[in-house]
């Protein structure tokens, strides 16, 4: 009969471990901010890819906390600038970090 009694306790500290788990650190995004930056993400890379002025395989796009990354390297200074212009028209996203190099 003790045992029964325990049993909600138990569930009850398993259920909030795996929450405190899943919230997210200033280093380190939680379940459902993966989610977005995966969706913008995608989106931004799609962006690129309908343009088809860009190489969307030089350029490569990351995320995290709704900043968005872009790295690689581009033909010209006027690419560079359309990827970043494409990249903040996209909802949802908070700002863009180019680090792209003209080769």
């Amino acid at each position: 009969m003790a045992q029964l009694k325990r049993f909600p306790i138990f569930v009850l500290a398993v259920m909030l471990a795996f929450l405190v788990g899943c919230a997210a650190t200033s280093k380190q995004e939680g379940t459902g901010e993966y989610f977005d930056d995966t969706v913008l993400t995608t989106k931004v890379k799609a962006e690129i890819f309908n343009e088809p002025t860009l190489k969307s395989a030089e350029i490569n796009v990351e995320t995290f906390k709704g900043v968005v990354q872009l790295s690689g390297f581009l033909s010209s200074r006027a690419a560079i600038d359309k990827a970043v212009e494409l990249a903040r028209s996209v909802k949802g996203v908070k700002s863009v970090k180019n680090d792209m190099l003209v080769k």
